[in-house]
């Protein structure tokens, strides 16, 4: 029987580049295609109803849109050295962190590929050109770069609320992420030790695809943290563990400043997404919800700025919230005991009590919430 998946993605795709790595760790036999304009009119739009990459498709003609979902499925059915931990703590912060890094890694990401165009410009038009028409002669592929490349140059600003007001503080933030990363790296091979978690793939979309690749922040990347090129190298070739997850549940200090951060800036966006799904579930019980509901204001390290309310955000955080609260009553002591004497006792505290689900690729209430 064949078992061979295809992923439909690109180098220049984020979120390709998380399960690209995945599936060379977890050694499942699949080919890359190139998700061209024609592909994803003509197939993935058909079958997800999203024009969004990656896809992967199965050896049974299924079409699994969502990078965590995909790995998800996966792990279902590869179940050897799984990204996720057995034990409480390192499992809920290994979820936190993939929220993290999936949509807080997101901002230095796409800011660093659109701000500094005179060094990306001809970069992008390349890679998206090869995309949009990949018939055409090498040299004139730039050409058709143009109208993807305007068309995401200017919609991540307002979506991710990143302005003249703080792109610094996304830069100051970044440059200390990638020094705390790389600390944490000369101690161990992975986040959370000798293997990879979802953590990891939570990190390797945006910290590849984007700022290792992309020429002025790979270059910064390998200035300021050469631990950290050496483990997105690591990860995208697939590596296989050197070892395992750190003994007795253990959570490494050097992961603390990563999870302070998101207890200051990204746990009050999240508590104002949740806010606002629960009171479009309430005035439009049963209806699918928007991808986004309207804009909040938010603080980004003291600086404030506009974005949109993402619900797919809610989507990621029950993950950690449903995980959290199957734990048994001695376990949610322990993990809550943890983040408390870090003084990151939101991280725990923050509830869903109407969660949604994805169907086809859309939000939707959950039917028995």
């Amino acid at each position: 029987m064949n078992q061979h998946y295809t992923q439909y993605g690109a180098e220049v795709s984020l979120f390709s580049g998380k399960t690209r790595a995945y599936m060379r760790y977890k050694n499942i036999p699949f080919t890359e295609t190139l998700a061209t304009a024609s592909i994803i009119n003509n197939e993935l739009q058909p079958n997800t109803g999203l024009r969004m990459i990656p896809v992967v498709k199965t050896p049974q003609g299924e079409y699994w849109q969502d990078t965590t979902d995909i790995i998800d499925k996966f792990e279902a059915q590869f179940a050897q050295n799984s990204v996720y931990p057995v034990t409480p703590k390192q499992h809920f912060v290994a979820l936190l962190l993939e929220l993290y890094g999936d949509e807080w890694l997101l901002l230095p990401a796409m800011h660093y590929r659109w701000h500094y165009k005179r060094r990306h410009l001809g970069f992008i038009l390349r890679e998206f050109g090869a995309c949009a028409t990949p018939h055409w002669p090498r040299l004139l592929q730039p050409v058709s770069g143009l109208l993807p490349a305007f068309f995401f140059g200017r919609l991540y600003k307002p979506v991710l609320g990143i302005s003249k007001r703080n792109w610094r503080a996304i830069e100051t933030w970044y440059e200390a992420f990638l020094e705390c990363f790389n600390t944490h790296l000369i101690q161990h091979q992975y986040v959370l030790g000798g293997r990879p978690s979802i953590a990891d793939y939570g990190f390797i979309g945006p910290l590849y695809a984007h700022l290792y690749r992309d020429p002025y922040s790979g270059e910064l990347m390998k200035q300021r943290a050469p631990h950290v090129v050496a483990w997105v190298e690591r990860m995208m070739r697939g590596d296989q563990p050197v070892g395992a997850f750190l003994a007795n549940d253990k959570i490494p200090d050097t992961l603390v400043p990563m999870l302070k951060h998101m207890h200051d800036t990204q746990l009050p966006v999240l508590h104002e997404t949740v806010k606002r799904v629960q009171q479009r579930l309430l005035d439009k019980p049963g209806e699918r919800l928007p991808r986004f509901l309207g804009k909040m204001r938010y603080s980004f390290d003291g600086v404030e700025e506009t974005r949109y309310v993402n619900t797919y955000a809610q989507w990621m955080l029950q993950r950690c919230t449903q995980y959290f609260d199957s734990l048994s009553s001695e376990a949610q002591h322990d993990v809550q005991a943890w983040f408390s004497s870090r003084n990151l006792s939101g991280l725990t505290e923050i509830k869903v009590h109407q969660p949604v689900e994805r169907r086809q690729g859309k939000l939707f209430p959950v039917a028995s919430a």
